[in-house]
């Protein structure tokens, strides 16, 4: 059993296993379930990721009309034109919108490791597929390696953003989906454990702001900059750069920074984008509220 990323990654490492590997054979051992039971269990998620992603791509709209159709404009764009940022990087970020767009939609998703924050893996995971094309195996692999990470922050930080803040939910899902990345391209379990920091590092600080107190806005836009977060740091730890701040000062940082986040920032919909005044008409929109003219 390990604790922290640090004990993680000794294991990894003093095994020469993968990062997936030693979390399942955790699961195995928690579960007392066998290596087939607890393979075909993630397999069903990512068989829920999936779909998903193939629903959002067609086009759908959420019940309040706040969100739904931007992950179709994205794959557009990109059949138009030459994206600025890259294809890789704006199908994970297409994808990653396809997925909160089915959550706000009352669809079925896979919560990594919320529902708010469901698209950064799924995101990457089916972007990043179509340049290295990994085996079904290694997709499922993957789901392993982001929860191994995933089981850290939330045993030592936390994964809610009314707890920490949206820094908690797409900062954490984010940094899950980097280190997953740099195991699916080959790299060590110290690389995916450097891009798990140098993501998480730089969504420090990110409020829950939902509009409405709905997981839309800013909620699925969110999710798409996580997913390019964990691409590009994904790609920073794979060339040999590290964080200065070890993984596990990093989610310790992000824990007290959350802790010291006043309310209105930890999904009251009391501060934010929420409190702005367009955010407040669309609230006021949403529940047919009439709002008093000062």
């Amino acid at each position: 059993m390990f604790r922290n990323v640090a004990e993680l990654i000794e294991l990894a490492e003093s095994e020469q296993i993968q990062i997936s590997e030693v979390m399942i054979r955790q699961e195995m051992e928690v579960k007392q379930l066998s290596r087939e039971e607890v393979f075909a269990h993630m397999e069903r998620n990512l068989d829920v990721m999936e779909k998903a992603v193939e629903d959002g791509l067609k086009g759908v709209k959420s019940h309040s009309g706040l969100t739904g159709g931007d992950a179709v404009l994205i794959q557009d764009y990109m059949k138009n034109h030459t994206p600025l940022s890259g294809q890789l990087l704006m199908d994970a970020v297409s994808k990653a919108v396809a997925t909160n767009e089915v959550n706000a939609a009352m669809g079925t998703i896979c919560a990594t490791p919320t529902a708010g924050s469901a698209g950064c893996v799924p995101g990457t995971l089916f972007a990043v597929k179509n340049q290295l094309n990994p085996t079904r195996e290694q997709m499922v692999r993957y789901l392993f390696t982001s929860g191994a990470f995933g089981f850290v922050v939330a045993n030592n930080a936390s994964i809610s953003g009314a707890a920490g803040g949206c820094q908690a939910e797409v900062g954490s899902a984010a940094g899950m989906a980097a280190a997953a990345i740099v195991e699916m391209a080959g790299g060590t379990p110290s690389q995916s454990a450097e891009a798990m920091a140098i993501t998480l590092k730089n969504m420090l600080g990110l409020i829950c702001d939902p509009v409405a107190g709905l997981v839309e806005v800013p909620c699925v836009k969110r999710n798409a900059m996580g997913a390019s977060n964990a691409v590009v740091a994904a790609d920073m730890a794979l060339a040999g750069v590290k964080s200065r701040i070890p993984c596990d000062e990093v989610i310790d940082a992000m824990y007290k920074v959350g802790q010291r986040m006043p309310s209105a920032f930890r999904e009251t919909a009391q501060g934010g984008l929420a409190a702005t005044p367009t955010g407040r008409e669309l609230e006021a929109k949403v529940y047919g509220i009439s709002l008093k003219k000062e």
